[in-house]
């Protein structure tokens, strides 16, 4: 099974079960923020978007501290897919299971529209359904979406190929001017070193629909389901 946390404040939550189970017939659960364990037969981990503990002191910093973290980071480095959308790239930042941290949007706004991304990095598990150069449509809602890191992190995201996503304009250009919230080198979404635990502010689970504007979201959703089923 695929479990979904369930934090206080999520609200993504059952719109992300609902992309895995309906839309894509995966055996998809919510799991309470304050378990202390994991499913015994999980198979991958979506940390969902919302405004988990109200996004006090800062976004991701207080849910770090769930219970069910500590199994999810046991989880991952033992190499476990996990995904995490919006605020829970957030949490994954927060948890140091990925390098950095989202700060305030550039302009101070929050943020909702479609985004155009472009497709950066293939070396990872969640982008068998993606060609270096493609550009994807997926909905951003974020008003804390602007990420950050050192310089010597940045450069190693860049050596390593970490960086799956960018923020760019309907034809793949990458500028100032395609960047919604400042995000340094207009960076959408990273990896782990590893390549199974993707973080990114774009909904996927928002764009599994034709009815609802698209389906690129699905590209990558398949592609975790893909990797925890290959476990």
């Amino acid at each position: 099974m695929f479990a979904v946390i369930q934090f206080p404040g999520s609200n993504d939550d059952r719109d992300m079960v609902h992309a895995m189970k309906t839309v894509l017939s995966a055996d998809a659960r919510l799991v309470w923020h304050g378990d202390s364990e994991l499913p015994s037969d999980c198979r991958g981990v979506l940390v969902p978007g919302g405004f988990s503990y109200g996004d006090y002191l800062r976004c991701g910093a207080m849910a770090r501290f769930s219970p069910v973290m500590a199994d999810v980071k046991r989880f991952a480095e033992n190499g476990g897919p996990v995904l995490g959308t919006c605020n829970g790239f957030q949490v994954l930042c927060e948890s140091g299971l990925l390098p950095g941290a989202l700060r305030r949007n550039r302009d101070l706004h929050f943020i909702c529209e479609t985004a155009s991304l472009l497709v950066e990095s293939t070396g990872s598990v969640f982008a068998s359904e993606l060609s270096p150069g493609q550009v994807l449509r997926i909905p951003i809602k974020h008003g804390e979406g602007c990420y950050f890191a050192h310089a010597d992190d940045l450069a190693a995201l860049e050596a390593n190929g970490q960086i799956v996503l960018r923020y760019c304009g309907p034809d793949g250009e990458v500028s100032e001017a395609t960047n919604p919230n400042g995000s340094l080198g207009n960076i959408a979404g990273i990896t782990n070193r590893a390549g199974n635990v993707f973080g990114l502010m774009p909904h996927p689970e928002h764009a599994v629909e034709p009815a609802f504007g698209g389906t690129d979201g699905a590209r990558l959703l398949r592609a975790l389901i893909q990797a925890g089923e290959g476990a």
